[in-house]
């Protein structure tokens, strides 16, 4: 009888027991990842490559398919496991079903799912009505043109949500969506996602949809028949970027795509294309470098427009433009060659001057009228220094009407100042070769009256500076210029002479120079409980430059190119003030407090023996041009204000001694508030004064007021930009423009509105002023970029 007892514990036991063994199954395949469960069934003889547990498991077909019920588990290892309600396993094949509840689980990546089905040896497969998780390392924007990019926060991954009725995982971090999509908004309901009917999602590299469409909260906003734009792991990657939309007067509705390159590590490209349902299309592209020794930048753009028609302001009258081309390229490059030389190349060139002026929004560039293009090499050797310089500029007074200057080339080479042997005398000597381009171009006619230029001119320094309150630097130079051209003599002594004929000319003088500091006076104020600064000095210095150059008795027939021309001869007293204001300050708590110059005002004048010299006198803004002789230049006042890092200030003003009136003055002023605030305002003004020539003529005059306000969080959440420009004199708005941008979680949205009023500066007759409107989304983890036209610069996104 106890025989039969325990022979009935120990069937029990084992039926008991049967399930519980079942609950952790090692299938057999590739080498042993860990250590195999007792099977309740002998089992193949064969290694094992992932671990299964579930409440029951069935075996079959020679115990080579499995099938596990309840709360299935199978590790794979290396991070990767499956869950589900019921999965089939089918060893000889390295196939499994899973169905209810799926979770795929392989390191940061999740995907769950109705029913899917998967290589258990390449553990790759397909889900069905499935949705899933993936990260990837935050991208780093590039600084759009004329804008800002926010750079992301170290550390934190985006999260890309994904989602389809079939899901593909082609490889670990690759997968094929069909009708489906995917959102970097991960939130229990997603601001927005990009729905397709194909999405290829390669993790850390790139995304490619078929037919897709942006929904912002379940909206429809943006169609694309294909989209492609990176997800790549790092701070760049090759891809499609955000697209923006406008729409203004005079180009219609344009939409603005671009594509980014990254070449490699120190170089890539933007590649844009601008549609304008008004006016035709544009296409661009911008290429940025950075080798070590040299960086460059440089960015093209062509405007390809059809005939467009234009009503006018009465309603009736029509301007139908013809079809045209235009192009421009701006950039620039820096080069260290070998043997201590660098290189420098710049370019701002435009086509046509009206295509240029209507395609900016920028106020800066919109009235830009002038092309520039040029470069120049420089070199220091010890004592010795060159430099060779090629500049090409021309100035638009119309259309049509231009003038060309600039130097093609100019060479330099200067031996630099030297004591002479163990005196406190200096000596140096400069040479250069010039060859000044000077055409004048009217309606298709050009006047040239360049000429080559030959020049030296050595140099002796003697600075006595024994006195710190008072100092005299004084030089002699002597100056040799030859030119191959010259002013053809008129013969009268009041009739300048103005017609350019190919006939040499060779002018020497020498020029002698002493320049006067002092005496300085100094204050010192102690305020050590100022709650501004603990001590205050002002510093009051005087000073006066004379320079006595000799006559230049052929100087009606020199050619005026820059200053080396200038030299007329007579004796000049340059004469003034400075007034400095120095506060001691502690700027960072806790740190010492330093001195720094928080006010300065200059005042000057200059006096000449030769009333000519006053037309010449390059100091003074409003000397060159048609002012009439004198022995008095204006009266300058210069200002400069930085009484803390937040505020800076400067005023420059000429008043005319004769008549005392204002010519000019011009204004400037900024504010920064830890960097959320920053405001800047501007103002100038060209005066009318009745009996002075060149200031008596109204349509020289001018007066204008400008101001421009940046105001956003810290973290840029929310923001805006507002900017003005007034044209005082016409009472008319330049330009208005407002933009503003908002970011959320995952997703922000930026904008710009802006007038801008032609006016008579402007050379379109069009339309009076243009209305602008442009859009742009911003995406958690995708690139956005700025228009070439300028349109959202300066917004961070």
């Amino acid at each position: 009888m106890l025989n039969v007892f325990r022979t009935f514990s120990l069937l029990t036991f084992l039926w008991l027991a049967g399930p519980s063994l079942a609950q952790q199954v090692t299938l057999p395949a590739a080498p042993p990842l860990s250590q195999p469960a007792a099977p309740g069934a002998p089992a193949a003889p064969a290694p094992v490559t992932e671990t299964t547990s579930s409440d029951r498991r069935e075996g079959s077909n020679n115990q080579k398919d499995w099938h596990f019920v309840g709360h299935v588990e199978m590790d794979f290892g290396a991070d990767t496991k499956v869950y589900a309600d019921d999965l089939w396993a089918y060893t000889g094949e390295d196939r499994a079903i899973a169905t209810g509840n799926v979770l795929f689980s392989q390191g940061n990546n999740r995907i769950s799912a109705e029913s899917a089905e998967f290589n258990t040896g390449t553990r790759l497969g397909t889900f069905y009505n499935a949705w899933g998780l993936a990260s990837v390392a935050p991208q780093r924007q590039t600084a759009r043109p004329g804008g800002v990019a926010a750079p992301p926060m170290t550390g934190q991954d985006t999260v890309v949500y994904f989602f389809g009725e079939k899901i593909e995982k082609l490889g670990p971090k690759k997968f094929k969506i069909t009708n489906g999509g995917f959102s970097t908004c991960v939130q229990p309901t997603p601001r927005w996602d990009l729905h397709a009917d194909t999405v290829i999602l390669n993790v850390d590299h790139y995304t490619l949809l078929r037919q897709a469409v942006l929904t912002v909260k379940g909206v429809p906003m943006l169609y694309l028949p294909i989209l492609y734009y990176p997800t790549k792991k790092g701070d760049r990657a090759t891809g499609f970027l955000i697209p923006t939309y406008g729409a203004s007067s005079l180009r219609g509705q344009s939409i603005h795509n671009a594509f980014f390159w990254a070449i490699d590590r120190s170089q890539d490209a933007t590649i844009l294309h601008d549609w304008f349902s008004k006016t035709g299309q544009g296409v661009g592209g911008e290429y940025r470098y950075n080798l070590g020794l040299g960086d460059g930048n440089f960015r093209t753009y062509m405007d390809d427009q059809h005939k467009a028609t234009y009503t006018q302001a009465d309603g009736i009258t029509q301007i139908t433009t013809d079809p045209s081309r235009s192009y421009e390229v701006r950039g620039g490059a820096n080069q260290l060659l070998p043997g201590n030389i660098r290189a420098r190349a710049n370019v701002s060139y435009f086509s046509n001057i009206v295509s240029s002026q209507t395609f900016n929004t920028n106020i800066y560039d919109a009235s830009r009228n002038e092309r520039s293009f040029g470069g120049n090499i420089v070199g220091a050797w010890g004592k010795y220094s060159m430099n060779a310089t090629m500049d090409h500029r021309e100035l638009f007074f119309g259309v049509t009407d231009s003038n060309l200057s600039g130097s093609w080339p100019r060479l330099s080479f200067t031996r630099n100042e030297r004591p002479i042997l163990d005196s406190p005398a200096y000596f140096s000597v400069g040479t250069e070769y010039v060859r000044p381009l000077r055409i004048r171009r009217s309606s298709g006619v050009d006047e040239d009256t360049g000429l080559s230029r030959f020049d030296v001119s050595p140099q002796l320094r003697y600075p006595f500076k024994k006195w710190q309150w008072f100092t005299v630097n004084s030089t002699v130079s002597w100056r040799d210029t030859f030119y191959t051209r010259s002013y053809e003599p008129t013969g009268d002594l009041l009739v300048v002479p103005s017609k350019v004929i190919d006939e040499s000319l060779n002018r020497r003088f020498y020029t002698l120079q002493s320049q006067i500091v002092g005496p300085v006076f100094n204050r010192v104020w102690d305020t050590p409980d100022n709650g501004y600064a603990e001590k205050f000095k002002h510093t009051v210095e005087p000073f006066v430059t004379v320079q006595r150059t000799s006559a230049v008795d052929n100087f009606d027939r020199i050619v005026q190119f820059d200053g080396t021309d200038s030299y007329v001869g007579g004796t000049q007293y340059n004469y003034g003030v400075n007034n400095r204001f120095y506060a001691k300050r502690t700027l960072t708590p806790g740190a010492q407090a330093q001195a720094r110059e928080i006010f300065d005002v200059e005042l000057t004048q200059s006096y000449y023996t030769n009333q000519r010299a006053a037309q010449y006198d390059r100091q003074y803004q409003t000397t060159l041009g048609g002012t009439a002789p004198s022995n008095f230049s204006p009266i300058a006042l210069n200002i400069r204000a930085l009484p803390t890092n937040e505020i800076n200030a400067t005023v420059r003003a000429e008043f005319d001694s004769k008549y005392h009136e204002l010519r000019t003055i011009s204004a400037q002023a900024s504010y920064s508030w830890s960097s959320a605030v920053q405001a800047t305002a501007n103002w100038s003004k060209r005066a009318f004064i009745e009996k002075l020539q060149d200031f008596n003529n109204p349509k020289l005059l001018d007066h204008y007021i400008g101001a421009s306000t940046t105001v956003h969080t810290k973290d840029n959440r929310v923001g805006g930009v507002y900017s003005f420009n007034y044209d005082v004199l016409h009472a008319a708005v330049l330009q208005q423009r407002l933009s503003a941008f908002y970011n959320a979680q995952c997703c922000g949205l930026a904008f710009e509105y802006q007038t801008y009023n032609y006016g008579v500066s402007s050379l379109t007759t069009l339309i009076p002023a243009d209305h602008r409107f442009f859009m742009s989304f911003t995406l958690a983890g995708l690139g956005n970029f700025s228009p070439f036209n300028g349109a959202l610069s300066g917004v961070p996104r």
